[in-house]
């Protein structure tokens, strides 16, 4: 999968088969994080003595890349995000125009997309446990949800209504529509969790008469194929399931296209084909139509000849599948953090993407700003990556591609990235500043396919002084790890209203009763008599603050104790950056100390008229959400990207001079100053 020098990988491109053979250009170094390829193996006769050094053929670019990207979202933060009653695991976007999302505690929720943004359209209580599994026909009339309560709930999306509702004998494991558009059958494969029998249902037929048509053969895709004799018992089965007064048709079932249970599938529609993988990690391909190995627009025979067993070398399995738009292409992603594309026709690998900790902790170290972080920062995500390895309800990952199929989209450490397949490079980074959020689960809108035809080369490059209008909306819907949330990236950054009501955080549900109680928590905590202003005394002049006891009395409470408590007297500004802010309250002078006067860190205090958007803002540093001590900070510029993660509890109303005089301070690479400016003491005025 790639060839190491050093210690170092190299990523080498595979390109699309031709004429059975496979083609390999030249080693590239990789653009984005650690990213191996796979290799095409060649023979080549040995070299005696030194060989000539390779020469190197220029990667060409990928024609109307520009106005590929103009049609995916490129805002640096989340436009809005909406709430459910908990935690978000699913979403999924229908060619209807719609959005659907579903949580742990069994909710559906359907979203009908606008010109720009989304509205909310219905509530369904699917299911009394946790949504297993969602999946969207591909002409975006039909929507399904699993549950480990032997239900599956079948979905008219236009008209947002529940139309069947199915019990089954056993526990659905994976699920996904298989069927093309224009099928009269609406096919529907359903995997059992507890056995590899792979389950079809038709959710439009108007009998309950099982109806088998031909004998019915499978293939595990290694060259055997078993006839429906071989499984006569089956209509003894199907015969005791139509006993039930239920409104479905049960087509067949395929038993021995894995050895184990199915745990992910996804239908190519381009070749009618299902990529089906069980729990070894074990990759296949059938038809629904015919349940054998197909035929069309694969060249291969044997898995031996392609790279299907990848996930049984790496003692891995597979998490979710995703094809591309014009069905050459799959991604998967794995535990083991890596993300491949395989191309479909060989099964060979083209690209993997190595987003492992390893890896992200040695771009931490590099000297790329497009992959650092603040240190503080990127210790915190590492927290929320061995959490999220822990927890098994959380939103499986996956990688989707663009309707050109150029480019591939996942979220990431750092953020939800953009890769460029053709060049293999980032092409852009989305929510690389959203510290608070770890995004996991993504689906992508950028208009309705039913209606058109996936263009080759875009409109807009042809027509580029027509109009700078973008014809569609793209959006990026995502879920986020521990989030009641959606979150929709756009081509629009957030706006900054005065009624922060009215802000990018829709409260469309009724907080969490943990919500309420901190909430009522810090209202029992305020005083009356809470100082409202400060003067800190600095060794470059006097600072005067005007504070905010009554939209933050918690801060404010812990801030003007610490004071009169001398707890700031003789501490250092550690933290200098030109054209950002001045931090200090930490007294081991490193940025990594300082506690509340609680003895325990506590919670933000965001007010709607209280933002980050003039120079000279008094705010809280943290750690994370939640996460206050006792250090602060003032900026000198406006930083609206803190907004809604740092507490705004002052504004210097005098002094601006003097925190300008600290701010222009020479510092060194870590940003300390490298002579002290310290607080001699603060001024706290009796209340």
């Amino acid at each position: 999968m790639g060839e190491t020098e050093n210690g170092k990988t190299i990523a080498t491109d595979v390109e699309e088969p031709q004429n059975g053979k496979h083609v390999a250009t030249d080693a590239v170094e990789p653009q984005s994080g650690n990213v191996s390829s796979a290799v095409a193996e060649s023979e080549e006769e040995p070299l005696v003595g030194p060989g000539p050094a390779p020469r190197s053929r220029p990667k060409r670019p990928l024609q109307f890349e520009h106005a590929y990207l103009d049609a995916l979202p490129s805002a640096q933060m989340y436009e809005k995000s909406y709430m459910h009653r908990d935690v978000v695991t699913h979403v999924a976007v229908s060619s209807a125009e719609f959005v659907v999302t579903g949580s742990v505690d069994g909710h559906l929720k359907f979203w009908k997309k606008k010109a720009i943004g989304i509205e909310f359209a219905k509530h369904f209580r699917s299911h009394l446990g946790p949504i297993e599994g969602l999946a969207v026909s591909v002409d975006g009339l039909l929507c399904c949800t699993i549950s480990n309560d032997h239900s599956v709930k079948i979905y008219d999306v236009v008209n947002y209504d529940m139309m069947v509702m199915i019990r089954t004998r056993f526990v659905p494991g994976a699920v996904d529509w298989v069927y093309k558009q224009g099928d009269v059958k609406a096919r529907l494969a359903i995997s059992d969790r507890n056995s590899s029998f792979v389950h079809i249902f038709d959710a439009r037929a108007g009998t309950n008469e099982p109806i088998i048509s031909r004998e019915v053969c499978c293939s595990i895709g290694r060259g055997l194929f078993f006839p429906a004799k071989f499984y006569c018992l089956l209509e003894k089965y199907i015969c005791r399931l139509n006993k039930l007064n239920l409104q479905f048709y049960f087509l067949y079932s395929i038993p021995q296209i894995h050895l184990g249970p199915v745990k992910v599938m996804r239908y190519n529609p381009v070749f009618d084909t299902v990529i089906s993988a069980d729990q070894q990690g074990i990759i296949e391909y059938w038809s629904p139509a015919t349940l054998e190995f197909p035929e069309d627009g694969v060249k291969f025979r044997v898995k031996s000849d392609t790279s299907l067993f990848e996930f049984l070398k790496c003692k891995t399995t597979v998490s979710s599948i995703e094809v591309s738009p014009d069905g050459k292409q799959f991604s998967i992603t794995s535990p083991d953090r890596r993300i491949r594309v395989f191309w479909f026709s060989t099964g060979k690998l083209r690209r993997v993407y190595d987003e492992s900790l390893e890896v992200a902790q040695d771009l931490q170290r590099s000297d790329v700003p497009l992959y650092q972080l603040e240190a503080i920062d990127f210790g915190r995500r590492m927290a929320v990556e061995k959490e999220i390895e822990k927890t098994e309800s959380a939103p499986q990952p996956n990688a989707v591609f663009d309707e050109s199929s150029n480019f591939l989209i996942y979220a990431t450490l750092l953020g939800i990235k953009v890769v460029n397949l053709h060049t293999n490079k980032v092409a852009r980074i989305l929510g690389k500043v959203e510290n608070n959020d770890r995004f996991l689960r993504i689906a992508l809108y950028q208009g309705d396919r039913s209606s058109k035809k996936v263009r080759k080369i875009p409109a807009a490059a042809a027509n580029v002084n027509e109009s700078k209008e973008p014809l569609t909306d793209p959006t990026l819907i995502c879920c986020a790890f521990k989030k009641h949330r959606i979150y929709l990236f756009s081509q629009r950054e957030p706006e900054e209203p005065e009624d922060a009501t009215k802000g990018r955080d829709i409260f469309n549900e009724k907080p969490p009763a943990d919500e309420l109680l901190a909430a009522s928590d810090i209202g029992k905590s305020v005083t009356t008599s809470l100082p409202d202003n400060v003067i800190l005394h600095t060794t470059m002049g006097d600072i005067h603050m005007k504070l905010y006891p009554e939209e933050c009395p918690k801060t404010v409470e812990n801030f003007t104790t610490h004071c009169r408590n001398g707890y700031y007297d003789n501490l250092i500004f550690h933290r200098v950056i030109k054209g950002f802010m001045i931090q200090t309250g930490d007294p081991l002078g490193d940025g990594t100390g300082g506690q509340s006067i609680w003895g325990r860190e506590f919670e933000d205090e965001f007010h709607k008229s209280l933002r980050h958007d003039r120079p000279f803002t008094v705010s809280m540093a943290n750690a994370g959400e939640n996460t206050n001590g006792s250090q602060f900070f003032i900026t000198t510029v406006a930083t609206p990207w803190l907004d809604n993660k740092h507490t705004v509890f002052g504004r210097v109303i005098k002094g601006m001079d003097v925190v300008q005089a600290i701010e222009k301070v020479k510092t060194d690479r870590g940003d300390r100053p490298q002579v002290d400016v310290k607080i001699l003491n603060v001024t706290v005025p009796k209340s």
